[in-house]
């Protein structure tokens, strides 16, 4: 599967975006996929997956501000994110790994097979 992420953008703090996450292939429905972000001079990190029964999993500080959700029929994982910080800017990267297990934790980069090129996220103070 290939995955295509867009709709990074510059944006105030406080403000939203929508990141998607465009994925070709004939079965995704069948894959979990995960948001991953990046900030310069730091790891990747864990940010939010959806796994392909629909269970989603949040990192704890993006609670309550990112919602993910799938559209299966348009192959799309979208991102929201509101009430956007500083500390959001980084490079935002989707990830998908055929689903064999619903409801298995999936935070490391490794647990994932396919990557999206990234989208970066500028949040200004």
């Amino acid at each position: 599967v290939q995955l295509q992420a867009s709709g990074g953008g510059l944006v105030q703090a406080g403000g939203s975006l929508r990141l998607s996450c465009v994925a070709s292939g004939r079965t995704f429905s069948n894959y979990a996929v995960g948001w991953f972000r990046q900030a310069p001079g730091r790891e990747r990190e864990f940010v939010v997956s959806v796994d392909a029964s629909g269970i989603r999993e949040y990192e704890e500080s993006v609670k309550g501000r990112f919602t993910i959700s799938r559209d299966n029929s348009k192959k799309t994982v979208n991102l929201e994110i509101n009430s956007l910080k500083p500390e959001d800017t980084a490079v935002y990267y989707c990830a998908a790994v055929w689903d064999r297990l619903y409801g298995a934790t999936r935070r490391r980069a490794a647990d994932y097979d396919y990557w999206g090129q990234g989208t970066q996220v500028t949040v200004s103070s």
